[in-house]
């Protein structure tokens, strides 16, 4: 396979949850411009408030999105999606057949705990990216934390299941590994869709960072404290 020709057209879809750590995998991604440039492409509102007031909800028109936009000139297209996406856009149409020569990763987060909280806070204050200001105040709230560690597993759990039933097998990156070492974790998504080893982030199209602080430390054991019994088992 050619890098250089674009009519060898592959790509790959990042299957994951939220707060994991997937809009800064996709900068790195994005900024080497030989690995697509994945975003939510199958989310339509997401799209449109983020810069493409035009975007279609149509399903049909956001393959093509993926094809034309998603891709890099070397013909690597890529996306990220979430499980609820697919929900969306399986009864429509059969997307992984338009989507010549696809790849999947798998990307979670090892500390779900931490994914979690993030998530709460990211709801609370609607400032998903470090790049978004604020709109609202973050407050300790251990039931909602929990019901969005309860969500993440029944996410993760989807995807076992998607990959389990059709016999997928994913390229499989953490978030923590992202953070200790992007440009190993981009060499080996490089590998999988067959781009040269050579492969380079550029830092000055990366301008997200780490939202993580004490505050986060702070609400970790504050929950552990109300939600720590060894002694209970968390229905899914």
């Amino acid at each position: 396979m050619s890098e250089g020709t674009s009519d060898q057209s592959r790509g790959y879809a990042i299957c994951t949850q939220p707060r994991s750590g997937s809009n800064l995998l996709c900068q790195y991604l994005s900024s080497t411009n030989r690995l697509g440039h994945p975003l939510e492409y199958f989310n339509g509102s997401g799209r449109r408030a983020l810069g493409m007031p035009d975007y279609p909800d149509d399903p049909h028109l956001q393959v093509q999105f993926i094809r034309t936009i998603g891709a890099t000139p070397n013909g690597v297209y890529a996306l990220k999606l979430f499980a609820y996406q697919l929900d969306l856009v399986s009864p429509v149409l059969r997307w992984t057949a338009l989507l010549p020569n696809l790849k999947f990763v798998c990307l979670e987060r090892r500390d779900l705990l931490a994914q979690a909280i993030s998530w709460v806070r990211a709801m609370q204050t609607s400032q998903f990216r470090s790049t978004q200001p604020a709109q609202g105040v973050a407050s300790y709230d251990g039931v909602a934390v929990r019901e969005r560690l309860l969500a993440i597993m029944r996410e993760r759990a989807r995807w076992e299941v998607y990959f389990a039933r059709t016999g997928l097998a994913p390229l499989r990156i953490t978030y923590e590994d992202v953070v200790a070492d992007p440009g190993q974790e981009v060499r080996r998504i490089a590998e999988l869709v067959g781009v040269g080893a050579d492969i380079m982030i550029d830092p000055a199209q990366v301008d997200l960072t780490i939202q993580r602080d004490a505050l986060s430390d702070e609400w970790r054991q504050r929950f552990y404290s109300e939600f720590g019994d060894p002694d209970h088992i968390d229905p899914l």
